[in-house]
C-alpha cells in the first residue's frame, strides 16, 4: 500500500529535467549546490528547492544510505535520537534533532516512501517525506514538535559515477530561532549536510561490511 499519491512521485521527478523556479528566488549558488527559496506567508517562512550533484557517489548508494536509519546515527552528528516504529500498521520514523546548546532540541515524527521509478530513459529514487500526528508518540519535555514538515528527494545519475539530486523541502520548526540561524542552515548547512552524505556514501560498502561480519 502506497504512503503518497503517484503523482507526488512523478512530480519531484520533473524537477531534475525541468526545475520549476518561476517565482522563487536564487539563494545560494555554489560550486555544486543551487538552493532557491519561496516566501510562505502563511508561516512567515520559506521553503525551499536544492539541486546539486554528488561526484563519486552512485545515486542508488545514495537512496541506501538515505533511507539507513541506524547508519544515519554514525554520520550525522545532529540525530539524538532516530528509529522507526509500527504504529497501527503503518511505519513511522522519530527523529530527534541536536540544537545549538542555547536552543531546545526538535524532534519529528513522520511517514516517507523511498520509489525506483524510470523518468525520461533514467532511472531515478525518489524518497518524500511529511508529518504525521500520532498520540502513539507523544511529545517529550524541552523539545519541541515539528509538525509542518514536507520533504521531497530525487536521486538519479549525472551520466558519469555521480548523482544528481533534486530536494524540496519546509518546515516550521517553532518558537524564536535568530534569523542568522535560519539562514546559516540553509546556505551552509545544505551544502555542507550533502558533503558529508558523499563521505557516508563513499564509506557505506565498508560499514555494511563491518555489520555482515558482526552479525
Amino acid at each position: 500500500m502506497s504512503t503518497f499519491e503517484d503523482s507526488l512521485f512523478e512530480l519531484a521527478c520533473t524537477e531534475l529535467g525541468n526545475p520549476q523556479t518561476d517565482g522563487w528566488e536564487l539563494f545560494v549558488e555554489s560550486h555544486d549546490v543551487t538552493i532557491y527559496r519561496l516566501y510562505t506567508e502563511a508561516s512567515g517562512l520559506y521553503e525551499y528547492k536544492i539541486y546539486g550533484f554528488m561526484k563519486d557517489v552512485l545515486p542508488d548508494v545514495c537512496a541506501k544510505v538515505y533511507m539507513d536509519l541506524e547508519y544515519r546515527k554514525q554520520w550525522d552528528s545532529y540525530v539524538n535520537e532516530l528509529y522507526e516504529t509500527d504504529v497501527n500498521g503503518k511505519k513511522l520514523i522519530y527523529w530527534n534533532i541536536n540544537y545549538p546548546f542555547f536552543m531546545s532540541n526538535r524532534d519529528y515524527v513522520y511517514k516517507r516512501e523511498l520509489r525506483e521509478m524510470t523518468y525520461a530513459g533514467m532511472k531515478a529514487w525518489v524518497v518524500l517525506a511529511q508529518s504525521e500526528v500520532s498520540s502513539s508518540i507523544p511529545e517529550k519535555s524541552g523539545v519541541i514538535r515539528v509538525d509542518d514538515y514536507k520533504q521531497s528527494a530525487v536521486l538519479t545519475s549525472d551520466g558519469e559515477q555521480g548523482t544528481k539530486a533534486f530536494m524540496h523541502y519546509y518546515d516550521n520548526p517553532k518558537g524564536m530561532i535568530p534569523t542568522w540561524l535560519i539562514n546559516w542552515g540553509a546556505k551552509t548547512g545544505v551544502p555542507q549536510f550533502l558533503t558529508i552524505m558523499q563521505k557516508a556514501c563513499r564509506g557505506y560498502p565498508e560499514y555494511l561490511r563491518k555489520q555482515q561480519a558482526n552479525g
